[in-house]
């Protein structure tokens, strides 16, 4: 009974290495990222990295014209941003049909599995149907054993087909955030 909490635990705790590995696999040069504690161990892995720059925002929208100016001068990039960010990014993600550019996202989820915030509802249940009526495809991860193979697929499409693609990392892999006085 201990392996298989030990495996879900390993798993668990293991997904933002796999996103990390996926990412190194795809050869990304630039991360854009808000700060967010969903993110918090995949920007480590990223500010660590010799072969990836990690570029803090002040807002999630530059990130995408980022990943524009990333896409001319031959480099790939991912935008790590939180589900209240997408909403920001409205009119940049204009950009991607506009370029059909290789972009990429990863967001992580508020608003849904078990949130003490009620700002966080409204954007975390139209962050997918903002995304699509954007033109971006979405895919989303609840599992970490489903994480790789997800930001897997997602890469190979925004990449190889230049589809734009988020990925939604839900609440309930990320974890709930609690309240605290």
């Amino acid at each position: 009974m201990h392996a298989r909490a030990d495996t879900a635990a390993e798993q668990a705790a293991s997904w933002p290495n796999e996103i990390f590995a996926v990412l190194q696999r795809f050869e990304v040069r630039q991360v854009p990222y808000v700060p967010d504690a969903g993110h918090s161990q995949l920007i480590a892995r990223v500010l660590a990295s010799p072969g990836m720059r990690g570029i803090p925002l002040t807002t999630e929208e530059e990130g995408v014209a980022l990943l524009v100016g990333a896409f001319a001068g031959g480099q790939r990039g991912v935008l790590l941003m939180q589900s209240s960010g997408v909403g920001n990014c409205i009119n940049m993600l204009s950009l991607t049909q506009v370029f059909r550019f290789p972009f990429l996202t990863l967001v992580t989820m508020r608003g849904e599995w078990g949130e003490f915030n009620p700002w966080q509802v409204p954007m975390g249940s139209s962050t997918q149907a903002a995304f699509e009526l954007c033109g971006v495809r979405v895919l989303r991860a609840s599992h970490p054993a489903e994480v790789r193979e997800v930001v897997e697929a997602a890469a190979a499409q925004a990449y190889n087909a230049c589809t734009p693609t988020a990925v939604l990392l839900s609440q309930r892999l990320i974890g709930a955030k609690e309240f605290t006085k």
